[in-house]
C-alpha cells in the first residue's frame, strides 16, 4: 500500500524485523512523524497569516472598483469639471475590472493550475524549488525546514540499522524539496565513488557549513546519527524563529499595502469633490 506507507516506513520495519527490535523501530517512526508534522504545520501556519491578508487585500479592492467607484463616477460625470489623474486612472481600472471580472478571474484560477501542474513535474518541480529558495525570508524558511527534515530521517534511518546508502536514497525521496534532492543523489554517487559524506554534502552548496562539520564530527567519532539528531533539534529552533521572524515582518507589511490600496482609492477619489466643493 504505497500511498499509506512510504519507503521509510517500508524500510524501516524491514530493519526492525531483520535485528528483531521492530517495537524499537515502531516507536521511532511514530515520534519521527509527529516531529515531521510539528515542522509542516509550523511552516503552513507561517504562510496562512499572509494568504488571508491578501485575500482581504484583493476582495476589498474587487468591491471598491466594482459597487463603490461607480457611483462616485456618475457623480463626476454631472459635475463636469476636470478630473485630477489619480482620479481618472482609478476610474479607467474600475472599468476594465468590472468589463473584464470574469475574464481575470479565470486567468488567476487557471496561472494557479497550471503552476501546480508545472510543480508535478521533475523540471517545473526542480525549477520552482530553486526559485523559492532564491526568495529573502521565504527561502531562509524552506531551507532549514528541508535541512531540519533531512537530518531528522536520516537519524531515525541510521539508528534503525539501514545503511548509509539506502538511508540516503530514502532521505532524497522524502527531502520535500528537489534541489536538496539532487544535491543529497549526487552525494550518493560521491559516496558510492569511495568519497565520505561531509564532502559531497558541501560542495552541493546547499548545507551550510556547520551542518556538514558535525556530520564529518560523526564520520569521525561513529556517531552520524547522534549528530543529525542534534542537527534536526538545532534547526527545529531555527525554523521557530523564522516563523516568527516572517510572521512578524509580514504583519505590518501586509497592513500598511492594504491601507495604501484602500486608502490610494478613496483619496482619488475624494479629490475631485475638494473642486467641486470650490466651485459651488
Amino acid at each position: 500500500h504505497p500511498k499509506i506507507f512510504n519507503n521509510l516506513y517500508c524500510n524501516m520495519v524491514s530493519a526492525g524485523e531483520s535485528s528483531g527490535n521492530l517495537d524499537g523501530v515502531l516507536v521511532r517512526l511514530a515520534e519521527y512523524q509527529e516531529k515531521a508534522n510539528a515542522l509542516v504545520r509550523k511552516v503552513k501556519g507561517a504562510m496562512m497569516y499572509p494568504i488571508i491578508l491578501l485575500i482581504v487585500a484583493v476582495g476589498a479592492t474587487s468591491i471598491l472598483l466594482t459597487f463603490i467607484v461607480p457611483k462616485f463616477v456618475s457623480m463626476f460625470i454631472e459635475f463636469g469639471s476636470e478630473l485630477p489623474m489619480p482620479t481618472v486612472v482609478i476610474m479607467k481600472l474600475s472599468d476594465m475590472v468590472r468589463e473584464y471580472f470574469l475574464l481575470i478571474v479565470l486567468s488567476i484560477a487557471g496561472t494557479v493550475i497550471i503552476l501546480n501542474r508545472f510543480h508535478k513535474t521533475p523540471k517545473g518541480a526542480y525549477l520552482l524549488d530553486s526559485i523559492i529558495l532564491k526568495i529573502p525570508i521565504l527561502g531562509d524558511l524552506q531551507r532549514k525546514s528541508s535541512i531540519s527534515r533531512f537530518s531528522q530521517t536520516l537519524s531515525t534511518l541510521l539508528n534503525s540499522g539501514i545503511n548509509i546508502l539506502n538511508a540516503l536514497s530514502i532521505t532524497a525521496k522524502t527531502a520535500g524539496n528537489m534541489v536538496l534532492e539532487k544535491g543529497i543523489l549526487l552525494t550518493i554517487e560521491k559516496i558510492t565513488g569511495g568519497q565520505s559524506i561531509a564532502a559531497p554534502l558541501q560542495e552541493t552548496g546547499l548545507f551550510p557549513p556547520m551542518v556538514t562539520h558535525m556530520i564529518a564530527v560523526g564520520e569521525k567519532t561513529g556517531d552520524i546519527a547522534g549528530m543529525l539528531s542534534k542537527i534536526s533539534k538545532f534547526y527545529e529552533e531555527e525554523v521557530d524563529a523564522a516563523v516568527e521572524a516572517l510572521t512578524s515582518i509580514l504583519e505590518p507589511l501586509m497592513i500598511v499595502v492594504l491601507g495604501i490600496i484602500v486608502g490610494g482609492i478613496l483619496v482619488a477619489m475624494y479629490l475631485p469633490m475638494f473642486d467641486m466643493i470650490d466651485a459651488m
